[in-house]
């Protein structure tokens, strides 16, 4: 199997020939990290496996895209090929420009110590060919994964320290970068204790797409920034799959109910989660939202649920057309909406992105920006 010239390919096509994380790239059999792997089909996710088609196998391996590895408690690598069944992504192969954006973030250099999250071990494997084994830590909390890479390293020379722990938890030592390819909604005060003096960390903020830099002060706590580049990744889980979506209840009483206000929006229809400043800064008011969409031949529907039994509908006939809004419970979700569109379109942008960033060593994180702040505890 030819799998060095794609390599190759990917890697050019990744990064500049000169960067540091060109030969990690291109001397990397990502396929022997994603055997298997969930491809979206109408219904949900089907299995593919690469064995039963190699033409397949190295064209999606070492495509510049994520590929999910686990669906729900389902591993590609253990489930038959050909089933098709929805659910939620657990785990993944992220896509190779993200991971080195990550890992320029974190601005490692040739005698760093450095935590990395594990999913199918690809990103633990640059990091080995960037830096060398000894210096690379990898983490999941999921025994299958850990095992499965550790072979999988293995067989190609590498023999970081791997180890099966909550992310959010205990660490297995400390290091001078923390790398996190799970997203967290405060900073674990964990990392914090496990950083070395001036060390950094680099994380994503769940249900946003705010990547967070930030470095390790003298109070235990760090400071940084929340980089412009944009990136989301699958939030941090503590057992064997998320837990059920707290708004499905909600859901079920009001798909279709009468609000309790009934208004007209000034803006065409919007899925929150398209636009990523807009869904970062209603994560940021309004924690803990869910949305979701429904189209058919005619109409748009999208939903926002929030687990204290607010919630809101908006359905549009065309692209343009101004959706009707039905709102209930106790706080009006498209009113905050309509109030972060009422500012971007006011100010041609919102202030999230580049932000300041504090982190206190109880991991709360307090951003500002102008006369701008939010607080994540």
């Amino acid at each position: 199997m030819d799998w060095e010239t794609h390599a190759r390919r990917l890697a050019a096509d990744t990064v500049h020939p000169s960067s540091r994380w060109y030969q990690p790239i291109a001397t990397t059999p990502r396929h022997l990290f994603v055997p298997c792997w969930w491809e979206r089909v109408k219904e949900g996710r089907i299995v593919r496996d690469g064995i039963a088609d190699t033409e397949a196998w190295l064209r999606t391996a070492y495509s510049d895209d994520t590929l999910v590895t686990r669906l729900g408690p389902l591993h590609a690598d253990t489930t038959e090929p050909g089933t098709v069944t929805p659910g939620r992504a657990t785990s993944s192969s992220t896509l190779p420009t993200l991971v080195v954006m990550m890992y320029r973030h974190a601005m490692i250099t040739d005698d760093s110590d450095i935590l990395v999250t594990c999913g199918s071990g690809y990103g633990t494997a640059l990091a080995c060919r960037r830096l060398g084994d000894t210096q690379v830590t990898s983490v999941d909390v999921d025994p299958y994964l850990v095992t499965a890479a550790q072979e999988r390293l293995k067989s190609i020379g590498l023999h970081p320290h791997l180890a099966v722990c909550d992310l959010t938890g205990e660490l297995p030592g400390r290091y001078d970068r923390i790398v996190s390819t799970v997203s967290v909604q405060r900073i674990p005060p964990s990392w914090l204790a496990a950083l070395r003096p001036g060390g950094r960390l680099v994380t994503t903020i769940a249900k946003t797409g705010l990547l967070l830099v930030a470095d390790k002060t003298e109070d235990g706590g760090a400071a940084g920034f929340i980089s412009e580049e944009k990136a989301a990744f699958m939030q941090t889980r503590h057992g064997d799959d998320y837990a059920d979506d707290a708004t499905d209840e909600l859901f079920r009483h009001v798909q279709d109910a009468q609000g309790e206000s009934v208004t007209t929006s000034r803006y065409p229809l919007l899925y929150v989660p398209d636009a990523w400043e807009v869904w970062s800064m209603m994560e940021l008011a309004v924690p803990g939202i869910e949305y979701r969409w429904d189209q058919d031949d005619k109409t748009r529907t999208v939903w926002l649920l929030h687990p204290d039994g607010s919630w809101a509908r908006a359905t549009a006939d065309g692209y343009l057309d101004s959706p009707e809004v039905h709102q209930g419970g106790p706080r009006p979700l498209w009113d905050e909406l309509e109030r972060i569109r009422h500012r971007l379109n006011r100010e041609g942008g919102l202030p999230v992105y580049g932000a300041r960033a504090r982190i206190a060593p109880d991991g709360t994180i307090r951003l500002k920006r102008g006369q701008w702040t939010a607080t994540i505890r």
